[in-house]
């Protein structure tokens, strides 16, 4: 989570408001897993048996997973395309490939790998979640809004978390705060350790004028070893508004301390709380 977590707020960032992060691609995108409606047989002692070819395939796929978490990319791929070649109904494989594609920001073959996962495995909750990403990627809000839901309906489903998650990010993108508050403080109660939703939910509550509520998400996450140069200068904007001032040059003091060069020391030098 560490890394997620910076590799996050080191991404190109968007703002639908001053201070509001809104996530990257790594943030929100689900690795294949076992299915929600995984397609299995059972033998007479009453083992399950996916099938040798399968079997093979999903023994493929992990390698092919294991080169996509390195940045091995071109790798990742090929393997998958070996995967596929093999077992064309797999749909796993599928969902990795639009993963793959999304890295590489290929966004018509990344919705194809999503759309023939779901054609094969329509009820997969982490191919929802995924494609459900991607759609907001590409400003279509509404589409995604709806996979996510649908991938939220699944009862087997243990990541809703990161969808609450992701759903919020693309409902802030959207210009609805509200919901987005609603879903980032959902998936808070379901994972309070999660940096970028802690971050997120204090950013919006914050430019609501929500002070209190704000400080302390925000006091967790700055007090957690999540903390860096973005999460430090909200806290401090927070203090700041709420008038804390021995709060807040603590909270200076460690961004001159462990973030010297970062241009949010350089908004809290010029005064720039509002930036």
């Amino acid at each position: 989570m560490r890394h997620l977590w910076r590799s996050v707020l080191s991404a190109t960032v968007t703002a639908v408001a001053a201070g509001l992060l809104l996530g990257a691609l790594s943030g929100c995108a689900t690795q294949p897993s076992a299915s929600n409606d995984p397609i299995i047989t059972e033998t007479p002692g009453g083992a399950s048996d996916e099938g040798e070819a399968r079997r093979r395939a999903r023994i493929r796929l992990e390698l092919a997973s294991n080169y996509f978490d390195q940045g091995k990319t071109t790798v990742a791929l090929d393997e998958v395309r070996q995967v596929l070649a093999a077992d064309p109904g797999f749909a796993e494989a599928y969902n990795l490939r639009g993963l793959i594609y999304m890295r590489l920001n290929d966004e018509r073959q990344a919705e194809e790998g999503f759309k023939r996962a779901l054609a094969l495995s329509p009820r997969d909750s982490n191919i929802l979640h995924n494609y459900g990403w991607l759609l907001c990627q590409r400003k279509r809000y509404s589409e995604a809004e709806d996979l996510f839901n649908q991938a939220l309906q699944s009862p087997l489903y243990g990541d809703k978390a990161k969808t609450f998650m992701a759903q919020g990010l693309c409902q802030a993108r959207a210009g609805r705060k509200a919901e987005a508050e609603r879903s980032l403080a959902r998936s808070y109660e379901l994972d309070a350790g999660n940096p970028i939703t802690g971050y997120n939910l204090a950013a919006l509550l914050y430019q609501r004028g929500e002070l209190v509520r704000a400080q302390f998400y925000i006091r967790r996450l700055n007090n957690s070893e999540y903390a860096n140069a973005e999460s430090l200068w909200l806290g401090i904007r927070v203090e700041h508004r709420m008038g804390d001032r021995v709060a807040m040059l603590q909270l200076v003091e460690q961004l001159k301390k462990r973030f010297p060069q970062a241009r949010e020391l350089s908004s809290y030098e010029r005064g720039a709380f509002d930036e």
